[in-house]
This record gives structure tokens, sequence and C-alpha cells, in this order.
């Protein structure tokens, strides 16, 4: 089984990440510094959530079915 990375830049101010918290929307859509889209669950960002929302440059490694392996804030 293959381990993918994507990385993306990604910045939601506190009160939009609420929507997602809330359940209004269970998917975040990025696009990759490659390019490519990308859509991963919101709650998955949860840990990153800071007083100011979300704000970084992250790395997504998935395996084949398209599971999350990791997801990291790298910069």
């Amino acid at each position: 089984m293959s381990i993918e990375e994507v990385r993306f830049a990604l910045r939601i101010p506190v009160g939009e990440y609420l929507r997602y918290y809330r359940g209004a929307a269970s998917f975040v859509e990025v696009t990759s510094l490659d390019g490519r889209r990308v859509r991963l669950p919101a709650g998955s960002l949860r840990p990153f959530v800071t007083s100011e929302g979300i704000r970084g440059v992250f790395a997504l490694r998935f395996n084949d079915g398209r599971k999350i392996v990791d997801l990291r804030r790298i910069a």
C-alpha cells in the first residue's frame, strides 16, 4: 500500500471555522501547493484551531484508499 502526500496552505478565521465545528459543513476543500483539489473532513482540523482560527501550511498523507494517515502543520 502506498502513501501519498499533499501540502496546502490554509487560513480559516475562527468565526468561519465555527460553522464547521457546529456541523454546518462536514468537509473543507483546499487546493494543494501543486494545484490538486483535496477534500478533507472538517473534524481533522480541530487540533489546529487557535483563538485566531486555523492558519498555516499543512502536509496531508493518505493511503491508496484515500484514508488520512497523517495531518500535520509544517509552517
